[in-house]
């Protein structure tokens, strides 16, 4: 008698960034997972990523992997397209070839800003940026190859792996008596866990009977929209009744300026809020606040130097 056969795997790409490391989790309880880094499939060598795809045949795709350096984009707009706009075009053709379901991560930076409300997903795209071209490129890619898909824009994503502005703000707090930090971009602080939560819940949704036909683009962000200067104090404020954290300044001593007062090679959205009602109705979700997330990072963090890793 010979062997079963094993069930098409769940490629996951991207697993040592923010939001693909938590999808390991996330995803594990909805079949087997092929996660792979940098080193297995680097989306920036086309033909590696179609060889990939083509060896391990799954049946969902999740591309949490990307070009994510929005200042460097500028000096590199060539290697920020082929990793955001084309391997993603590619990634949904290779899908469409095997039915199989790509799931993709997008931002709100696809936007300019200029709006006075949160941004719906019917809203025109406008991006500032290379960055924020280049993954509205791979929206339109995806989008215009036609298989089953969905896309999730998200915004100011944050977690306990790997950089981002909460580290960097933990950072300065601990070297500076003194701040500041722009007071007039608003936005969404999203934890990386929150992204997954979500996005595994959609998909058991899915794997359930909600069959996915066509490619859907969602919304998924925090609730409570903050400003930088804002998050910045939370950041502070949090750290400061999270014993072993040894800060120089309080939320007080961050000081409220302007984009115009912090210039820097890629221009941001002043708006970046996102509507997910859309999504929240869809799959019967409601969008939980960012701070407890927060909290719960700060003691992760704490523990980590604690215990010397």
């Amino acid at each position: 008698m010979g062997l079963p056969e094993m069930a098409a795997p769940i490629l996951l790409l991207g697993r040592d960034g923010q939001v693909g490391w938590q999808l390991q989790r996330d995803l594990a309880p909805l079949g087997p997972v092929v996660a792979l880094n940098r080193q297995g499939c680097d989306l920036a060598d086309l033909d590696q990523v179609r060889a990939v795809v083509r060896e391990l045949r799954p049946q969902v795709i999740v591309n949490a992997a990307a070009y994510t350096a929005v200042d460097q984009a500028e000096a590199e707009p060539d290697l920020a397209r082929c990793i955001n706009t084309d391997a993603v075009g590619l990634l949904a053709e290779e899908a469409k070839a095997l039915d199989a379901l790509l799931v993709h991560y997008s931002t709100d930076y696809v936007f300019d800003g200029s709006k006075a409300e949160p941004y719906a997903e019917t809203d025109l795209t406008a991006p500032l940026s290379v960055y924020g071209r280049t993954k509205r490129g791979g929206e339109e890619a995806m989008l215009a190859v036609g298989g089953r898909g969905l896309i999730f824009r998200t915004s100011w994503v944050f977690g306990a792996r790997g950089r981002n502005f909460v580290k960097t703000i933990l950072r300065l707090a601990s070297e500076r008596d003194n701040l500041s930090v722009v007071a007039d971009q608003i936005g969404s602080p999203t934890p990386a866990a929150m992204i997954a939560t979500v996005s595994g819940m959609v998909l058991a949704q899915l794997q359930g009977g909600r069959a996915q036909q066509g490619c859907e683009l969602y919304h998924l962000a925090a609730a409570n929209p903050v400003s930088w200067n804002g998050f910045a104090r939370a950041i502070v404020a949090t750290a400061g009744k999270t014993p072993g954290f040894a800060l120089k300044l309080g939320p007080e001593a961050i000081a409220p300026i302007p984009s115009s007062g912090y210039p820097l090679p890629a221009p941001r959205p002043l708006n970046s809020r996102l509507d997910c009602s859309k999504l929240e109705d869809r799959f019967g979700l409601t969008m939980p606040d960012w701070q407890p997330y927060l909290s719960r990072m700060m003691q992760l963090l704490a523990l980590k130097a604690q215990n010397g890793y």
